[in-house]
């Protein structure tokens, strides 16, 4: 019975009715999912039932290796978001598979809960509220965080159970838990012990608006317009010919200008002292004025400052450029009481280009890296003019009060007194502004400015003696080590991005100014200075206090009223100390993770070390950096073996998703409309590691690929109703179309596991969609369906055709398991229902190594190339209306190759190309015969089958009404006995 042929074909009246003979498919599993409905009462159920920690039994013999998967804290504040979905979806296949490949593969999700949008939200509270945050209760702010970041971990714990991700939820690790507090402040003083924590006073990003230093991680960039100004510095000592002259910078950054300390110059650059010879009246730069220029830049520079002609007088060398001595623009200007009457050195810097500018750069070292490194080669003293709010301070001449970014992160008005000033003095020849990059914070969105304040670092390249050098002495050298030798990284672009970053950064800045968090737990000897022996106290009694406490207590404790007194007490004078009030970089928090999580939980492992750490790009510089770094200076190497890392989700059209240009996809509202599995159907057919694109047409593919592959699942549970072991026949046994099958299924293992291995689900996927709609679907189904609806129970055929589905039914299910959760559990009970049954507490079976047959898949493979023409030939028959179904025709099939011809003949080509008959010839193909130009040396004729139509298998054959059963052929007339 052909799945082809037309329903209409029905009993004749005067035969009996055989269709209650026939064998069709039987089962309860649905055709329509219905998955927005089902999927919480499977997730009900396997909370019920206690699947995760069942899972955990199973290795309770220590037979199994563990599998950990370290999970990169999400922040709790607010529903998820596309980015979730993805991440936690693609650590749950991860988690899954090798859970299912014979690992105790344990999975403790985590929150971070620090940090300033938490705090930022309380504030935002309290101002609605007309309350003044500094003036509550630093504790009972704290509490007011705490409750904010508990709620939201609570939304999502359930939204992230709703994607079917498995794990210990009722137990996850937060960064705000008493004993997570208390390990974050034990390894922070680590860094304390082993002396690489300082005290510096040096440019760090801050932001005016939130009122506190920012990690690289926490900076991301956008276009921002900015002034620019060309700005003479009047030389004052130097080559006679050059005394008066100026030499030009240019800034976009006016407001640093008022805090300039040096001039640097590159030598390998080309300079000259240029003539104005021709400009408008009304212009700054007029005729006969001079500058000092790079020359690669002269023509630009003149043509910002509308100069109609100019020339250049002489070359001047680098050993001129480094004897000058120059002047602050504002020096000796009235009411500037003496603030900028200072030399200005001329200094050589490798950091200044000819690319653009000046090829003068103007050096503020408390307000840039590169004027900061300058500043410490040559000494110039760092400035303090601008406050944490982003203004000057009250008593700087000219500008005190100006304000550089508004507490709402707009410019405020110091960048144009500054300029106003400049031209004011006649120290301008150009002003305009420009369009570039400019750091911006994360979660304010507002823009940020260079700040010189004291801050806290770790020193990454300070030597460490702590025993643990086997990858190297310092921080940075164990991490690149790390990255080279003990990391695995997927995709490999991973190690350049992270090795490059950590190969230039500068020192780690672990303060912040702000109140949610983690405080730096050291105290600082009054009267004593950064960099004394005696400044930190570090003392390991001290410390262990201060774990004891956060354990009891939590980090709350730091701030109660004599806290200091109780720790120190005893063991040093509590009023020879002043406390350290900052609180730690929540990456630092993430960072440390290993430790509370990997080391201290039962569920962990002792070396603190992850199997892998799976991320989105951008934690290059975030989570994956900031564990680097904590773990190469508490255990010496990086906490974790492999690196996986994906992309960012874009629309269908490749564009950034937001709420303004209303192309978001919400995970809450496809699982709704679609269900779960098509959501992680969406991640697992997705290209992870690049950027992935998802929207309303692909999710309708997506689900169009949901239900092929359903069908092929349901066919199968149909077409083993009823199946009884004893049914089983040995593959030595089977018919060579089961035993391909069996080749198909021993290749298929080897892929799907290293697959799986290499976290490339997208390859696992589409291996087995392809397997499950070409292989089986459009074929061995195909084929076999007359021998599972029509033989007799207990032929070799239909006994061997069950028992591949039944294997295929245990490869498929756990194949596809860590995929499609929930499908794969329905599958799974419609076959083994019961309480305590679930596709989840099974591993794949392994696969016998004598079902590797590779002649035979040779062989069938060349059968399959002449079925193909053959099955199009038919096609075009049944396009013409010639035939309704393949079981009408009888084709002649020509084959060039002896051997092919021997081949088909073996293999029973009728049955396999699904028609009543077939001839086989090696005669020459008539000019007629239907070809595919791809398949050389065969050819089709059509031809129409001769002979009754069987009433119960509907074949066409010759015998049909000669036996016992009426109008049957003498295959269906044995099965009807």
């Amino acid at each position: 019975m052909c799945a082809d042929t037309p329903k209409s074909d029905t009993p004749t009246t005067d035969t009996p009715d055989y269709r209650s003979t026939v064998f069709l498919p039987q089962t309860d599993f649905p055709m329509r999912a219905g998955l927005p409905k089902r999927e919480p009462e499977w997730l009900a159920r396997w909370e019920r039932i206690g699947i995760y920690d069942r899972l955990r039994e199973k290795a309770a013999d220590g037979s199994r290796k563990s599998f950990i998967l370290h999970d990169g804290p999400p922040y709790a504040n607010g529903h998820l978001h596309i980015g979730h979905a993805l991440n936690k979806t693609i650590k749950d296949m991860i988690v899954r598979s090798r859970q299912m490949m014979g690992h105790d593969s344990r999975y403790v999700p985590g929150w971070d809960c620090h940090g300033l949008p938490i705090e930022w939200k309380i504030e935002e509270q309290y101002r609605a509220k007309g309350l003044d945050k500094d003036k509550v209760d630093v504790v009972d702010f704290r509490q007011e965080c705490r409750k904010f970041a508990e709620g939201w971990v609570d939304v999502q714990r359930e939204e992230f159970k709703r994607l079917g991700i498995t794990g210990k939820w009722e137990d996850p690790y937060l960064t705000m838990d008493f004993h997570a507090e208390a390990v974050i402040a034990a390894e922070f003083m680590k860094f304390l012990m082993n002396g690489t924590l300082y005290q510096g006073s040096k440019p760090v990003m801050w932001s005016p608006v939130e009122k506190t230093a920012l990690a690289e991680a926490e900076v991301e960039y956008h276009d921002h317009q900015s002034h620019t100004i060309w700005v003479k510095f009047p030389v004052v000592s130097g080559s006679d010919d050059l005394a008066g002259l100026p030499v030009v910078i240019w800034t976009t950054t006016p407001w640093t200008i008022p805090q300039n300390r040096a001039v640097c110059f590159n030598p390998d650059i080309a300079y000259g002292l240029y003539e104005v010879t021709a400009a408008p009246e009304e212009n700054w730069a007029r005729v006969g004025d001079k500058f000092l220029l790079a020359d690669n830049l002269a023509e630009e520079i003149f043509a910002a400052a509308r100069v109609d002609d100019y020339t250049r007088r002489r070359a001047v060398t680098a050993e001129e450029l480094g004897e000058l001595t120059l002047a602050h623009p504002f020096r000796g200007l009235d009411g500037a009481a003496g603030e900028w009457d200072y030399d200005v050195p001329v200094l050589p810097g490798d950091h200044v280009t000819d690319d653009a500018g000046t090829g003068f750069v103007h050096t503020a070292p408390s307000h840039g890296d590169d004027d900061y490194q300058i500043g410490l080669k040559y000494g110039l003293p760092m400035t303090y003019n601008v406050l944490e709010d982003g203004s000057y301070r009250a008593d700087l001449p000219f500008f005190g009060g100006k304000v550089i970014i508004t507490a709402k992160g707009k410019e405020g008005d110091a960048n144009k007194a500054v300029i106003d000033k400049l031209a004011e003095a006649g120290a301008l020849i150009a002003l305009g502004r420009v369009k570039h990059s400019y750091p911006h914070s994360w979660r304010s969105k507002a823009p940020l400015i260079y700040r010189n304040t004291p801050q806290w670092f770790v020193a990454i390249d300070r030597k460490l003696d702590d025993g643990m050098g086997q990858y190297g002495d310092t921080i940075r050298s164990r991490a690149l080590t790390s990255i080279d030798e003990l990391v695995e990284w997927t995709p490999v672009s991973g190690r350049n991005r992270l090795y490059s970053m950590i190969e230039s950064r500068p020192d780690w800045v672990l303060s912040r100014q702000r109140a949610w968090g983690v405080p730096l737990t050291c105290f600082v000897k009054k009267g004593a200075k950064p960099g004394d022996d005696d400044f930190l106290l570090r003392d390991e009694a001290v410390n262990k206090r201060v774990v004891a406490a956060f354990e009891e207590k939590g980090a709350d404790v730091w701030y109660v009223k004599g806290f200091k007194e109780e720790v120190l007490a005893g063991l040093h004078d509590p009023e020879a100390y002043e406390q350290v009030f900052d609180i730690l970089d929540v990456w630092f928090d993430s960072g440390s993770t290993h430790a509370f999580v990997l080391r201290d939980r039962a569920d962990g492992t002792p070396d603190s070390i992850a199997d892998v750490y799976m991320e989105g790009t951008d934690q290059h510089r975030g989570w994956f950096h900031s564990s680097m770094l904590q773990a190469c200076g508490t255990i010496g190497r990086a906490p974790y073996r492999a690196v996986v890392t994906h992309g960012f989700t874009l629309d269908e059209k490749g564009m950034k998703m937001s709420k303004s240009l209303g192309n978001t996809i919400v995970p809450e509202e496809v699982v709704k409309q679609y269900g779960a599995d098509i959501l992680r159907l969406w991640v697992a057919q997705t290209d992870f590691t690049v950027d992935q694109r998802i929207g309303p047409e692909i999710l309708k593919g997506v689900a169009d690929s949901y239900r092929r592959l359903r069908n092929t699942l349901r066919f199968i549970l149909g077409n083993l109703a009823g199946w009884d072991a004893d049914e089983a026949v040995a593959p030595a046994e089977m018919p060579e179309l089961e035993r391909w099958v069996l080749h198909r299924l021993a290749e298929l293992e080897t892929e799907v596991r290293k697959g799986y291995e290499a976290y490339d689900f997208q390859g696992v996927f589409q291996k087995l969609f392809q397997f499950c709609t070409v292989d089986l679907s459009t074929l061995y189904f195909d084929i076999r369906k007359d021998a599972l609806y029509c033989d007799a129970p207990d032929s070799l055929r239909r006994r061997a055709a069950r028992t591949v589905l039944d294997i295929l039914f245990h490869r498929l299910t756990t194949w596809l398991a860590p995929i499609l959760v929930f499908t794969m559990e329905d599958v799974w009970l419609s076959r083994f229902p019961g309480e305590d049954s679930s596709v989840h507490l099974q591993d794949m079976p392994g696969t016998p190594a004598e079902w590797l047959d590779t002649p035979l898949a040779e062989k069938w493979a060349r059968i399959r190339r002449v079925r193909r023409v053959v099955t199009a030939a038919l096609e075009v028959q049944r396009s013409a209306k010639e035939i309704g179904a393949s079981l009408e025709a009888a084709p002649v099939v020509h084959v060039a190759e002896a051997e092919v011809a021997a081949l088909l003949r073996e293999a029973d080509f009728a049955d396999l190309c699904i028609t009543s008959d077939i001839i086989v010839t090696t005669d020459p193909m008539p000019n007629e015969a239907f070809r595919l130009p791809e398949v050389e040396g065969v050819g089709v004729v059509f031809e129409r089958a001769e002979g009754e139509k069987c009433q119960r298998c509907w074949r066409i054959l010759p015998d049909v009404g000669s036996h016992k059963h009426p109008g049957t052929c003498a295959r269906c007339d044995a099965a009807l006995g």
